[in-house]
């Protein structure tokens, strides 16, 4: 190939051989590859380390990562902990495309399962139920309950329907309507719409239905899988205007940011804020009016010798709960006695639900001159894994060459290093209440899971001493 090219400018006139060839202008030269294009928003490859095995270190993205997830705001917020949740799945054809793989349809039924754990998980006094669009119609996926393996069962039975015909955005609207219509009024009434087609084939005037879910105080978020449409802004708009419609409305952009959208509902809404006029008396806004006193039962669970049937699904078990008002027996908690109605519990559910009212506070970065301050921390204060010794502080600029083993690696151009947010330059995490340093895994494990500062929590006596109340959630009792 190249003695055939040879040959051909060889055979070439002048003018065709200086056409040929190939010249590099003052402009082009400027454009090199250490010069930044417009277009670029971010080269995460160029910031690519190397360990001191060779391999290639993506720690900085892997932690900030994590972080990105739970810096989340901890302000202490009324919340409704008792929530009545019905999620409506749009089954059409439209969850046929394969833009999220492999379907719309199954990535949503994936998540949907996830979604229920860790739902029940984070509230697991609320009850949940599931309603499915599909052929014009709305179809009812599960009933209103509390028991989490309930709501999987059915989501896997669907798995094998096919999605057909166009979404009926009003008729599953009245069918969630009609499930919350019996929903206490110490409870939240929320729909949560997984809506993947741009219409909507609905059999009568929807704005009626609109109108009729704010009446009877059902919230409503829409998480689309398509383009924004303009019913959906009015529906999010008109039944919760206490939330801006950039948070209730939201298109997810990639299979990753669908799953942080849908997990992002675990959460409880904040409750309608309570404003305070001139003359300092409280002006309640909202559906909660005034507090509410609620009877609970803690069951007491035993173990027969031989089966019996349970009161909520008549089957023979040997274990069990007894209702602390009637004895009856029931199989699995959180649960409604279904005889005398009441509401059965343990004390570690209330603990769970509590965590929304008063979240842990964001743990702050800490820098090297901060680090640099507390020579004696060399280790996390949970796990006791080894912090990042003072000797492997890393440059801000990241210019030039920097040696990697036995080669050297030029990094390109002579941009100042990407910060990923979140992160921390020396992998320290400090709580802002007892100044204890941890590391990023149980940063996340004790946002996520714990919900309470270790450091905190072992040193609660001393804290006590001094006024201070201990749990690192911001209800410090001396500043």
């Amino acid at each position: 190939m190249a003695d055939s090219d040879s040959d051909y400018v060889q055979d070439g006139s002048e003018e065709e051989v200086s056409r040929h060839q190939i010249t590099r202008g003052v402009k082009a030269v400027r454009a090199g590859p250490d010069q930044s294009k417009k277009w670029e928003v971010a080269r995460p490859w160029d910031d690519v380390r190397e360990d001191a095995t060779g391999a290639i270190a993506v720690d900085d993205m892997l932690e900030a990562g994590k972080r990105k997830r739970k810096l989340k705001d901890t302000t202490p917020l009324q919340r409704g902990i008792i929530r009545h949740l019905i999620l409506v799945i749009d089954c059409s054809t439209a969850m046929l495309e394969t833009d999220m793989r492999p379907t719309r349809y199954l990535l949503t039924l994936r998540y949907a399962q996830a979604f229920v754990l860790e739902f029940f998980e984070q509230n697991p006094i609320s009850q949940l139920g599931i309603i499915g669009m599909r052929d014009g119609l709305a179809q009812r996926i599960s009933d209103t309950s509390g028991n989490p393996s309930d709501h999987i069962a059915r989501l896997q039975t669907i798995r094998e329907q096919e999605p057909k015909g166009q979404a009926s955005l009003q008729n599953a609207l009245d069918m969630s309507r009609a499930a919350l219509f019996h929903a206490p009024t110490h409870t939240t009434r929320e729909v949560l719409l997984l809506y993947g087609s741009l219409l909507s084939s609905d059999p009568g005037d929807i704005h009626q239905t609109i109108t009729a879910l704010a009446n009877d105080h059902i919230t409503c978020v829409v998480i689309g899988l398509a383009a924004q449409i303009a019913i959906c802004r009015t529906l999010v708009s008109r039944t919760n205007p206490s939330m801006p419609v950039s948070e209730s409305y939201t298109v997810a952009l990639d299979d990753i940011h669908y799953r942080e959208l849908l997990m992002r509902a675990t959460t409880p809404p904040p409750t309608a804020s309570s404003t305070t006029n001139t003359n300092g008396a409280q002006k309640q806004s909202g559906i909660i009016g005034g507090s509410t006193l609620l009877s609970m039962g803690f069951p007491s669970r035993i173990t027969d010798r031989l089966p019996s049937l349970c009161a909520c699904h008549s089957r023979p078990t040997s274990g069990g709960y007894l209702c602390s008002r009637c004895s009856a027996k029931v199989c699995a908690l959180p649960s409604k006695c279904p005889c005398c109605g009441l509401t059965l519990i343990l004390s570690t559910h209330l603990a769970r639900s509590y965590h929304h009212l008063f979240p842990l506070r964001n743990w702050k970065e800490v820098s090297w001159q901060r680090a640099a301050l507390c020579p004696d921390t060399v280790a996390c204060f949970s796990c006791l894994a080894a912090f990042p010794p003072a000797q492997l502080r890393r440059a801000d600029s990241g210019a030039g060459a920097k040696e990697a083993g036995e080669g050297t690696r030029t990094k390109v151009g002579k941009r100042e290093k990407r910060k990923e947010i979140g992160i921390s330059e020396s992998g320290r995490y400090e709580c802002e209440t007892c100044h204890t340093f941890f590391c990023i895994d149980c940063d996340v494990f004790c946002h996520d899971v714990v919900h309470n500062c270790p450091g905190c929590q072992s040193r609660e006596g001393d804290l006590l001493d001094r006024g201070l109340d201990g749990d690192g959630d911001g209800r410090d009792g001396a500043g």
